[in-house]
């Protein structure tokens, strides 16, 4: 279900416990989605900057990229309260069939992603 769809997929950040209880249970429902209503998600090109402002030096990390047209919740693309511009938010849980791929995302200490492998 989606309103005023992206053209291309999206991409959240959560880390490797929170997905592997997603891959367990089919549904993602951080408490974003309990505190502002949905769950924030970027568009392939600010997936970097919302690296940098949000998780510099965690090592620890998933990016999900997701398909807006798999989603059994509504997404609205919209702006972003703390920063500029136009981003996806998910509201309502995130269903495990709108996931398309999955990869580790460990950053460094300025918010790059580090070639170093987590764990």
């Amino acid at each position: 279900m989606t309103s005023n769809p992206p053209p291309h997929n999206i991409y959240h950040l959560l880390t490797h416990s929170e997905w592997a209880a997603f891959q367990r249970s089919a549904i993602y429902e951080p408490p974003s989605v309990a505190s502002e209503g949905f769950i924030h998600c970027s568009p392939a090109e600010r997936v970097t900057e919302v690296a940098r402002a949000f998780y510099s030096g965690r090592t620890d990390l998933v990016l999900l990229e997701i398909d807006p047209t798999r989603l059994d919740s509504r997404l609205v693309v919209e702006p972003a309260v703390d920063r500029p511009g136009m981003f996806p938010h998910i509201y309502g849980p995130l269903n495990l069939g709108a996931v398309v791929s999955a990869q580790d995302y460990p950053l460094d200490d300025t918010g790059n992603r580090s070639t170093a492998t987590s764990g």
